[in-house]
């Protein structure tokens, strides 16, 4: 390594800052943080960082990212979320979405309507693996709840969302998960119980507060709320099979075969429809696959121009010990994501600086895995501009800011989180 990578060098992140004032300012201008798509903005900053260190020729550069995007963990992740697209677009075809969430309103009290709209939330969102799935399953119910009960609609899709930001942030399915576990280097059911036990104070409490908030209101179910317990059965195969430690392709593809299987055992996918519903999945995936591919081309050349050892020097400056570090890694998944507005690609952003920090302070590779989900989920979970509260608002006429005040989950997971750090100190 030349000398000067050994010391770092700011202008190596250049490119990251282009891509950070390009989003940020379309978004603040045009008043729409999607205006600009991600793959557009890391296309221009993986140019920019093609034309820096002329040290370097155009061959030597693309040696550079063919050694990044060959790395292990970015093939296998990007095979995780293709495969999980795949289950997903399976077992919703299936109808095992609707199933769930009847299953759910069936089974809790009526008069803790709102708690179950979160507790059902978490179980969704733990299967599903997605968020905004969960906010557009679960919105039109809230929707109900709030006019048959009279509780503020905010208070109803602020619990959606709480719940939604659970399995954001636990799901094995979900590619903040998936791209965690990579970056850091564990296995998912070390980081799901690592994670779980971290986050479980944050959703007892939550579950509280919606009690204590809604605890004089009645709610009665009227009409039917069919479901099939055979739908649901490939989200506990799918659960089951990944905690108990059941290779991850094997759990999703099982999955998805399972899936297909019910589906057209009850009537719900045609069987020549099957291949089409994996299909549509697989290519609900190639947004956030092909943007970790185009991230670790850039992160590839940032890390060879010394910006990676830029970053970490001054980290190491201002921090001290396995708390320092495990608080710089969560400050750094936060500020990351609130800049890009998506948790999946600030993960695969800030996720080699982790590791490099994780190594430094000898920080086990499930705890920085956890905070780096946790922390970007935090964000990502109360910006108003993230496609969470975005999603939530446009399905119900409300704004963010309305939504705001009774997003309980990711505050308190961010403070149950801290606190772990703080008194909880591993060996």
């Amino acid at each position: 390594m030349r000398e000067e990578q050994k010391k770092g060098r700011v202008v190596a992140l250049l490119p990251i800052g282009i891509f950070l004032v390009l989003f940020l300012g379309v978004g603040v201008v045009s008043g729409d943080f999607y205006a600009m798509p991600a793959i557009v903005g890391f296309l221009i900053a993986l140019f920019v960082a093609f034309m820096q260190n002329p040290k370097l020729n155009f061959e030597e550069k693309m040696k550079v990212i063919a050694a990044g995007i060959g790395d292990e963990n970015i093939i296998t992740m990007s095979l995780i979320f293709l495969c999980a697209g795949g289950f997903s677009g399976a077992v919703t075809a299936a109808g095992g979405v609707e199933s769930a969430v009847n299953l759910g309103l069936s089974i809790i009290p009526a008069p803790i309507a709102v708690v179950g709209l979160f507790i059902i939330g978490c179980f969704i969102s733990v299967s599903m693996g997605t968020s905004m799935g969960t906010i557009a399953a679960l919105a039109p119910i809230a929707l109900g709840i709030s006019e048959k009960t009279g509780f503020a609609l905010a208070i109803c899709i602020g619990a959606v969302v709480c719940g939604a930001m659970f399995g954001d942030n636990l799901s094995m399915i979900s590619d903040t998960t998936i791209a965690a576990v990579k970056t850091q280097g564990c296995d998912m059911k070390d980081k799901f119980k690592a994670n779980f036990l971290i986050v479980l104070p944050a959703a007892i409490l939550t579950a509280v507060l919606f009690w204590l908030i809604t605890r004089n209101g009645n709610f009665q179910i009227t009409g039917s709320l069919p479901f099939s317990i055979w739908k649901v059965i490939p989200y506990l195969l799918v659960l089951v099979g990944a905690l108990i430690g059941i290779n991850v392709f094997v759990v999703l593809i099982g999955g998805t075969v399972v899936s297909l299987i019910v589906g057209i055992a009850t009537g719900s996918i045609e069987l020549m429809k099957a291949f089409s519903v994996v299909g549509d999945g697989v290519t609900s995936m190639y947004d956030i696959t092909v943007i970790s591919i185009i991230v670790a081309c850039i992160v590839s050349l940032v890390r060879e121009y010394g910006g990676i050892e830029f970053i970490l020097t001054q980290i190491k400056g201002r921090i001290k010990g396995k708390t320092g570090g495990q608080l710089g890694i969560a400050f750094l998944a936060l500020f990351v994501d609130l800049c890009t507005a998506n948790n999946t690609v600030a993960i695969v952003i800030a996720g080699p600086i982790a590791k490099e920090i994780s190594d430094e302070f000898e920080i086990d590779a499930k705890r920085s895995a956890s905070l780096l989900d946790i922390f970007t989920s935090v964000g990502q979970g109360v910006i108003p501009y993230g496609a969470q509260l975005l999603s939530a608002a446009t399905l119900t006429g409300l704004t963010p800011f309305d939504i705001i005040p009774y997003l309980y989950y990711p505050i308190l997971m961010g403070v149950s989180t801290i606190l772990f750090i703080v008194f909880w100190k591993q060996n």
